[in-house]
C-alpha cells in the first residue's frame, strides 16, 4: 500500500509546484515585487565555427575572467587559445576571422564560444570601443592565449 501512495506523491507534488509558480525563481522586496529573470545566453558543444570543443585537460582547474576593451578600428594580433573560452560582447562591434577565412560578426549583446587551437584575430570595425567579457576554463600553468610569431624584419648586413 505504500507504493501507490509514493507514486501519487511523486507525480502530484511536482505538478502542484509547477502550477503554483514554484518553478520560477522570484524575489520580493518590501517596497515592490519583481521576478528574477534567468536567461541562458549560450550553451553548445561546438565553437562558433562548428568545430567540436576538445576535452578539458587534466590538472588543477582554474577560471580566468577578463574584460577586454578594443579601441575603434583596432586589430588584435593573430593568436590562438589552447583552452575553452566563451565571451559576451557588452558594447560596440567586433569581427573575428580565422586564417582559413571563416568570419563571425558580433554586436553588443552577442555571445561567442571561441575557437580552440585555431589561429584567428579580431578587429573592431566600429567607431566606439568594443568591450568584451571573456571566461576561460583553463588549467593552472596553461596559457590562455598564444600569439603567432611575428615575422622577423630582414636585416641587411654590409659586408665590405
Amino acid at each position: 500500500m505504500r507504493k501507490p501512495v509514493f507514486k501519487i506523491i511523486t507525480v502530484v507534488i511536482p505538478i502542484l509546484l509547477i502550477l503554483s509558480g514554484c518553478s520560477t525563481v522570484q524575489a520580493h522586496s518590501e517596497t515592490s515585487s519583481s521576478s528574477i529573470v534567468v536567461k541562458e545566453l549560450d550553451k553548445d558543444t561546438h565553437s562558433w565555427n562548428g568545430a567540436l570543443l576538445p576535452q578539458y585537460p587534466k590538472g588543477q582547474p582554474q577560471i580566468t575572467l577578463l574584460r577586454i576593451s578594443i579601441p575603434p578600428k583596432a586589430t588584435l594580433r593573430t593568436h590562438r587559445h589552447p583552452v575553452i573560452n566563451a565571451a559576451v560582447l557588452i558594447s560596440g562591434r567586433l569581427t573575428v576571422k580565422t586564417l582559413d577565412g571563416q568570419t563571425l560578426d558580433l554586436e553588443a549583446g552577442d555571445t561567442l564560444i571561441e575557437v580552440v587551437n585555431t589561429w584567428h584575430y579580431g578587429f573592431n570595425p566600429g567607431d566606439v570601443p568594443a568591450d568584451i567579457i571573456v571566461f576561460y576554463a583553463d588549467v593552472v600553468g596553461t596559457p590562455i592565449t598564444v600569439y603567432q610569431p611575428q615575422p622577423e624584419t630582414s636585416k641587411e648586413t654590409d659586408q665590405k
